[in-house]
C-alpha cells in the first residue's frame, strides 16, 4: 500500500467524517510512567472509527453497485457505520446482526435506516445470511475488516494521530477482525518515525495473538468476552499486513478490561466501550515496556449500553 493511497483515501472521506480529538490525562500518565495520547474515535460519527472504512468502501463502488445497495455482517459498530455511511451517500444498506448483539447497537442501526437481518451468533451463520442477500438482491458485500478499502479507511485514524504527533514511539490498537490494526500499521509505516504498532485483545478471543505466533490465521476457541466488538477473527486481506508490520499483541483478562474502562470513565470523563478499553488495559498490564515512551492509543468506540455497565 503506497503512502499516496492513504492520503487520497483520507481526502476522499474527509467530508463524511469527524477529525476526532486527541486527549491526555496527567493522572493516567503518572499511573503508567509514560505519555499517553488517546485518539478518541468514541467521538466519531456513529460512535466508532468504522465510519472511516465503511465510507471509503462505498465511495469506491460503481454507480451500478451503489444502486444495488450494500450488505455486511456485524455485531454492532460496523453495522452502525455502514448504515450511516450508506445514508450519507444515498445507498441502501442491509445489516446481518447476530442475535446476541447489544440492543443499543441494534437500535442505532435502525436509527441510521439500515435494514436488520438477525442470525445465529456464529461466523458461519453471519456469512451465510449475508451471502443469501448478495445472491437474492445483487447487493455488494462489504466485509467489516477484511476488505482493503475498509482497511485503508480505518488507517486514517492513525494517520491523523501521527500528523499531530509524528514522534510517537508506538500506537496501541484493539484487535478484533484486524481491519483497524492493519490500517494503523500501514499509516505508521509511512508516517511514523520508527513507530511500533502493538495490538491488544482479550484472552477469551486471542486468535490474533496466536496467529502472529504461528504465522497462520487461527480461529477463536471461545468468544466469551465483554469486548463484544472483538469476537471476530482475522482475514486473508489484513493478516499479511499484520504479519509484516505489527510488533506484538498483548492479551488482557476480562477484569483488566473492566478496570481500564472504569479508570477512563472516571478520570477522563469520557464514555468508551470494553472493546476500546483493551488498549489502556494492555499498557497497565505491561507498564515497564511502555515506561518513558510517547504512546498513542486508538480509543475505538463509545457505543456502550449505559443501562448495563460492568461496574
Amino acid at each position: 500500500m503506497k503512502k499516496e493511497e492513504l492520503v487520497q483515501c483520507h481526502n476522499r472521506i474527509t467530508p463524511y467524517i469527524h477529525r476526532t480529538p486527541i486527549l491526555s490525562s496527567s493522572l493516567l500518565n503518572k499511573m503508567v510512567g509514560a505519555s499517553l495520547f488517546f485518539k478518541c474515535e468514541n467521538f466519531q460519527r456513529g460512535g466508532a472509527y468504522k465510519i472511516r472504512g465503511a465510507t471509503n468502501a462505498i465511495l469506491q463502488l460503481s454507480e451500478e453497485q451503489k444502486q444495488q445497495g450494500v450488505v455486511t455482517h456485524s455485531s454492532g459498530n460496523f453495522a452502525q457505520a455502514l448504515s450511516l455511511a450508506s445514508k450519507s451517500v444515498g445507498v441502501k444498506a442491509t445489516i446481518v446482526m447476530p442475535s446476541n448483539a447489544p440492543e443499543v447497537k441494534k437500535a442505532a442501526v435502525a436509527t441510521y435506516e439500515g435494514k436488520i437481518v438477525i442470525c445465529e451468533p456464529t461466523i458461519a451463520a453471519r456469512e451465510a445470511a449475508a451471502q443469501k442477500i448478495v445472491s437474492e438482491q445483487g447487493a455488494t458485500f462489504i466485509h467489516p475488516s477484511n476488505d482493503i478499502q475498509v482497511i485503508v479507511g480505518q488507517g486514517t485514524a492513525c494517520l491523523e494521530l501521527l500528523e499531530e504527533l509524528p514522534d510517537l514511539n508506538c500506537v496501541v490498537n484493539p484487535v478484533g477482525g484486524g481491519g483497524l490494526i492493519a490500517g494503523s500499521s500501514i499509516a505508521a509505516h509511512h508516517f511514523g518515525t520508527q513507530c511500533k504498532v502493538i495490538g491488544s485483545e482479550p484472552f477469551e478471543a486471542d486468535d490474533a495473538y496466536r496467529s502472529l505466533i504461528s504465522g497462520e490465521i487461527e480461529t477463536n476457541l471461545s468468544t466469551n468476552t465483554i469486548a463484544d466488538g472483538l469476537r471476530t477473527q482475522l482475514g486473508d486481506q489484513n493478516f499479511p499486513i499484520i504479519l509484516s508490520h505489527v510488533d506484538r499483541i498483548i492479551r488482557v483478562t476480562e477484569e483488566e478490561i473492566i478496570h481500564a474502562m472504569r479508570l477512563i470513565w472516571e478520570r477522563m470523563k469520557i464514555i468508551i466501550e470494553p472493546s476500546s478499553a483493551v488498549t489502556f488495559a494492555a499498557i497497565l498490564k505491561e507498564k515497564e515496556s511502555f515506561a518513558n515512551q510517547k504512546v498513542g492509543l486508538i480509543i475505538s468506540g463509545g457505543n456502550v449500553d449505559v443501562a448495563n455497565l460492568p461496574f
